[in-house]
Parts: structure tokens; C-alpha cells; sequence
């Protein structure tokens, strides 16, 4: 028996922010980060909350660390709030969702039955899932928590918080989506109600990607990429994901290398290792690659008529929207320093088989597997 499920009720298009207007006369928690705060979008939310006496807890930072989780609930103790909202990218909401639910067990806080997802960036898809990556800094390791009270109640997608968006972060962040919606479509845990969101997500991603990447302002572009990271992760958080993900938190937990810039970098890499479309098993072609083939169909790149054509172009097209976008094509092009990757390079792999997410992966990789991806990932050699 599978489940396909989701509590969380979803608000989206212009104008979204206005459900805010019916939290009145409440003590409210806001987590966020600095720059919310600095750039105004903090006070700009907070004008919606009638009567409400608003305490900010912006201490949030890039792949929060456990102290934010432990400060983060002793703010909200202090507080004294029953309703929380969760403002920025996936670093704001992953530390609101574990503060959340660490106060669930902490007496004299409990429960917060009221709590808002407000993504600031079309990327994670955190405002729906099941989710949240906290990292130990000292130890250099990413932790992927996972429970169903972690999905926020409600999520709000309004394209106007977005519009800011640097160009840079529009695109890892949209190569973020199609990253979740591609590995949720070939996941293990797959199935017809994921890979209905993961093919809409990838449609809404390849046409509307490039757009809010020329122009940040084009409210349509920015609200299709909205959309499409809140379905890329209603699909993930129903079908799992896979190993580019596992390398990807090992590459940003020794490397400190931004999520969805690692995921695009590793994307074309894992998506030729799962298809296996240079030696068919027995002349069939895997599963990954038959729906690699579906997915060409679905954005009408043609010849697709045989799982090769078609997974080959559509392995290309990824890499087109890379160049569009100008994703880096390898670690070293990322700026990345090279001799700590060659320092980590060991427990890099071994965290990515070690990784939760990796055990999703339609291919079950080996130590030779990730260690060839990482030779083409990594620029210094050809690879698989």
C-alpha cells in the first residue's frame, strides 16, 4: 500500500500575503534571517498581522546549525506566541519547522497549532514537506529530519516576495526544483499522484526558469517557478529523492557549497548513471531511463521515440538550461577550493551512500559509482 497525503493547506498568485489579514489580536513568533529584516520584507509581512504583537527571531543563518534550533526555541519560550511563520528561503523554514517541533516537547512552550510557510525563494519546496536539514557544523555533517508534524499548516506563495531575487540564487535555486522533481520522478518511492507533480513541476520549470532568471520582475515567470517548487515538493516529500542529493549535502557539508548550485552541478551526472544508457540490461533500457524518455515527450523534445533518444535529449536539455542559467559545469568552475575537495574527497562519498536520501535512488551506487561521479563532477577527470 502506498499514501499520497499533504495537511498543508496552500495559498498562492498575487496577493497571497493577504491571509495573513485573518491572524488578529495574537502573539506571533517570525523566523527569519538578517536580511529579511535589513531589507524590509520582515516589517512588510508583519504589516498584515492585525492587533498582533510580533517578536522576530532573525538569528537564522545558511544551513542552520542545531544552536539555531536550541536559541530558536527559548526565543519563542520567551515569547510567549501561539502562532508561527516561517519567512525566507529553505534555511528559515528548515530551522522553523525543527524549532516547531523541538517546542512540541518542551514544557511550558508546546505545541503551535497556527504556523505559516513563507518561501522568499522558488527553490525547496520546504513549505510542504515532511523535511528539515539541520546541520552540526562541527562534525561537518548534514541531518535530514523527517516527520509528518513537520509540514507546516499553511503555505503562502506570493510571487511578489520573490521578485527581488538575484539572478544567481533564481538560478540554483530553480535548478533546486528541477533537481527535486526529477529524483522524485524515478525515485523507489514513486508513484502516479508524485509523478503527476513532478511532470508538471519539470513542464513549469524548463519554460519558466530562463524567463525569471532574464527578467526577476515578470511576475507570471516568478509565479510558475513558485508553484513549481511547492509541486516538485509535494512529489519529493511523497517519492523520496536520490543521490545527487546525497552527494549534493556532502558536497555543501565539507565544502560549503550552496544546495541547489550543488544539486545542478551533479544533476546530468547522475541522471546518465541511472539511465544505464550505454549498456542495456539484457537490450532493455531501465526504468530510469523509459521515464527520462516521458519526460522528453512531456516538454516535446523530439526524436523521443526510443527510451535512448528520448532520455539522451532529455539529459541534454538539463544541461542546456544549466548553460542558460550559467550554472557552473564543474566544482572547480564554482570556485570550489580544490585541495580541500581532495582533503574530504573520502568522506564525501562516504556520506553521500551514507546519506537518507541516497537510499531512494532508483540505482543502488557503489563506492566506485560516486567516486566516478565526482571525478567528472569535480573537473579534474573524465568520470563515468
Amino acid at each position: 500500500m502506498k499514501e499520497f497525503s499533504f495537511s498543508t493547506r496552500i495559498y498562492f498568485g498575487e496577493g497571497a500575503l493577504a491571509r495573513l489579514r485573518q491572524v488578529e489580536g495574537r502573539r506571533v513568533f517570525l523566523v527569519t534571517d538578517k536580511f529579511m529584516v535589513t531589507s524590509g520584507v520582515a516589517d512588510r509581512v508583519a504589516s498584515y498581522l492585525t492587533d498582533c504583537q510580533v517578536t522576530v527571531y532573525s538569528d537564522v543563518v545558511p544551513d542552520p546549525p542545531i544552536t539555531n534550533v536550541v536559541s530558536g526555541v527559548q526565543a519563542l519560550l520567551a515569547s510567549g506566541a501561539d502562532v508561527m511563520i516561517a519567512l525566507g528561503g529553505g534555511s528559515a523554514i528548515d530551522a522553523a519547522k525543527a524549532i516547531r517541533a523541538v517546542a512540541a516537547d518542551t514544557p511550558g512552550v508546546g505545541e503551535i497549532r497556527e504556523a505559516f510557510a513563507i518561501p522568499t525563494t522558488s527553490g525547496t519546496g520546504s513549505e510542504v514537506t515532511d523535511y528539515s536539514v539541520i546541520t552540526d557544523p562541527e562534525k561537518g555533517v548534514k541531518y535530514p529530519l523527517t516527520d509528518k508534524t513537520l509540514q507546516p499548516p499553511v503555505a503562502i506563495l506570493d510571487p511578489e516576495l520573490v521578485v527581488t531575487v538575484p539572478a544567481a540564487i533564481t538560478a540554483d535555486t530553480g535548478m533546486d526544483v528541477l533537481t527535486h522533481a526529477v529524483e522524485a520522478y524515478v525515485s523507489t518511492g514513486f508513484n502516479d499522484f508524485s509523478d503527476a507533480m513532478a511532470e508538471k513541476a519539470v513542464s513549469l520549470v524548463c519554460r519558466w526558469l530562463p524567463v525569471a532568471y532574464a527578467d526577476g520582475k515578470n511576475l507570471l515567470a516568478r509565479e510558475k517557478m513558485h508553484n513549481a517548487s511547492c509541486m516538485a515538493g509535494l512529489a519529493f516529500n511523497s517519492a523520496g529523492l536520490g543521490l545527487v542529493h546525497g552527494i549534493a549535502h556532502a558536497l555543501g557539508a565539507k565544502l560549503h557549497l550552496p544546495h541547489g548550485r550543488a544539486n545542478a552541478i551533479v544533476l546530468p551526472h547522475v541522471l546518465r548513471y541511472n539511465a544505464e544508457l550505454q549498456d542495456p540490461k539484457g537490450g532493455d533500457y531501465s526504468l530510469p531511463a523509459r521515464k527520462y524518455q516521458r519526460l522528453a515527450k512531456v516538454l516535446d523534445l523530439l526524436p523521443a521515440h526510443t527510451a535512448l533518444l528520448g532520455a539522451s535529449n532529455f539529459i541534454r536539455e538539463v544541461e542546456t538550461l544549466s548553460k542558460t542559467v550559467r550554472i557552473p559545469a564543474t566544482l572547480r568552475e564554482a570556485g570550489v577550493d580544490m585541495d580541500l575537495y581532495r582533503a574530504n574527497r573520502d568522506a564525501i562519498i562516504q556520506a553521500a551512500l551514507a546519506d537518507k536520501c541516497t537510499a531512494a535512488n532508483p540505482r543502488v551506487p557503489t563506492v566506485a559509482d560516486v567516486s566516478a561521479i565526482l571525478d567528472a563532477v569535480s573537473g579534474e577527470k573524465r568520470g563515468i
